[in-house]
């Protein structure tokens, strides 16, 4: 059963429609990411499950209540902020038992939730501390013991490691992943980042200029997007326009295709093209480019096509890379694609 429901909320700002159709149901204790670039529309849906901001159209609704009518500090929502917003002239365990503060709880209660609370988040040795004391990863951790302290029964997330460095985002994201696990709340996390969202979530929502394109696990997902946007916003895709003929994408090597015949696309990640140099069916190319990665080696390979194709590979111990110029065969491995209808989120393989 859904503990959350998003239920047809579109909202615009004058004349800019910001969010169009937006449903979703989430089930309870798991972690949901709306993913999409900036101004996608992502933080608006956020700020309109907090209350903040009123829908033209559509519910929401957590444990099937609905929270229409029901203002901000009582829809028992937790809401971390991209920048955390906390108090500098207030210490770590002030800051923790505001939201408590004012809402005027006994001062035993207060204490006994922050206690609680900030041993949950590691910070119990920092509880005398003011937020210029700390450290980044320090911060969002206070941030998050506020928004939990409140015993909320959904917490929001709002692109809460953009302040962070590349090392210390990796290890909040994981540190935050097992903290949720731990607590079992239901929580939506905001981001851009294709990463975070494959590290954090059991589901993921790429958003696309105000409505939701797909929904699904992670790895479903990255393995089967509905459309070229999904796939380039989701790792990396080679995109190959052609014909979906007779339950086939029209290529040298045949790709089945559960497509009405038509124009449509095929989208192979770079890890799911294999070379040969031998007459096995595939595009005839040439090398254009190598980098070597290591265990692997990333080619660019001319075919023919609008764009390169680019192949990642393992490298053969010994052996290096295949210089510019070679002629290949470049073939598709296993299922390792998908197909859509061109202008649509079609069918995919």
């Amino acid at each position: 059963m859904s503990h959350l429901v998003i239920d047809g909320i579109s909202k615009s700002f004058g004349s800019l429609q910001v969010l169009q159709s937006c449903g979703l149901e989430i089930a309870k204790g798991t972690v949901t990411t709306l993913l999409g670039p900036s101004g996608c529309g992502k933080t608006t849906l956020l700020r309109v499950i907090a209350g903040f901001v009123t829908p033209d159209t559509g519910r929401i609704l957590v444990a099937g209540a609905d929270l229409s009518q029901v203002p901000p500090n009582r829809r028992q929502v937790g809401y971390v902020f991209q920048n955390y917003a906390l108090f500098p002239h207030l210490t770590v365990a002030q800051n923790i038992g505001y939201g408590l503060t004012v809402r005027r709880r006994p001062k035993t209660e207060i204490q006994q939730r922050v206690t609680k609370v900030i041993d949950l988040v590691a910070l119990t040795a920092f509880a005398e501390r003011y937020p210029a004391q700390l450290s980044g990863g320090q911060q969002q951790r206070v941030a998050i013991a506020r928004a939990l302290v409140l015993e909320p029964s959904v917490l929001l997330l709002d692109e809460p490691f953009n302040a962070l460095d590349a090392k210390l985002r990796l290890t909040m994201q994981i540190e935050l992943r097992k903290l949720i696990e731990r607590v079992g709340i239901t929580s939506i996390f905001v981001t851009h980042d294709q990463l975070e969202a494959m590290t954090l979530s059991d589901t993921v929502a790429v958003m696309r200029a105000g409505r939701i394109e797909q929904v699904g696990p992670p790895l479903e997902i990255y393995d089967r997007p509905v459309s070229p946007y999904v796939a380039n916003f989701i790792g990396r895709a080679n995109l190959i326009a052609g014909q979906s003929r007779g339950g086939q994408f029209v290529a040298p090597q045949p790709v089945a295709a559960d497509l009405r015949d038509g124009e449509a696309t095929l989208i192979v990640r770079p890890e799911n093209l294999a070379l040969s140099q031998d007459d096995r069916p595939g595009w005839a190319g040439s090398i254009g480019f190598a980098t070597a990665l290591g265990p692997t080696i990333e080619y660019e390979i001319d075919c023919g096509f609008a764009e390169p194709l680019r192949a990642v590979v393992t490298r053969e111990a010994g052996r290096g890379t295949l210089p510019p110029g070679t002629q290949v065969k470049v073939s598709i491995v296993d299922t390792g694609a998908a197909i859509v209808r061109t202008g649509s989120a079609g069918n995919e393989r």
